[in-house]
């Protein structure tokens, strides 16, 4: 017995009980955050590998790095041959993300790649210019 098979009626049953926007709540339980994205750290580097399956045109895809947020925007479209669905599971559609970063990174310093449906995304700390040297100006207190 698949307890997902009435899922859809039992829904719209809960919709006239509690309101349409009841199941906002519950959003990233039924439909994952799109595109999936998984985020490492080395030493002073952010690694983002984002999953973009089927992407034809790059310029389609947003990427938005504002020092300690990253923000991606565009749409997944995996192309159907026709037909009766049978399953489905890659998710597809619009999407926009955006992903708290641990730490501030440089703006200057952001390289972009693409490659066989993962698009990564190498990003890099900002580290505060401590080597600066400041002279100091040494004022006499002795009285003349």
């Amino acid at each position: 017995m698949d307890p997902f098979n009435h899922m859809e009626d039992w829904k719209k049953s809960m919709d006239g009980f509690f309101g349409d926007t009841f199941w906002n709540e519950f959003e990233d339980i039924f439909k994952p955050p799109i595109p999936q994205i998984n985020l490492y750290q080395q030493q002073n580097e952010l690694f983002c590998i984002v999953n973009l399956p089927g992407v034809k045109d790059l310029e389609k895809i947003d990427v938005f790095v504002n020092y300690t947020s990253l923000k991606l925007r565009g749409v997944i479209d995996v192309p159907s041959p026709g037909g009766q669905v049978i399953k489905e599971e890659i998710i597809q559609g619009v999407f926009e993300r955006q992903v708290d970063l641990p730490y501030p990174v440089r703006s200057d310093k952001i390289d972009a790649t693409y490659r066989h449906g993962l698009l990564v995304i190498q990003l890099h700390r900002t580290i505060p210019d401590n080597t600066e040297q400041n002279k100091l100006t040494i004022r006499s207190l002795d009285e003349d």
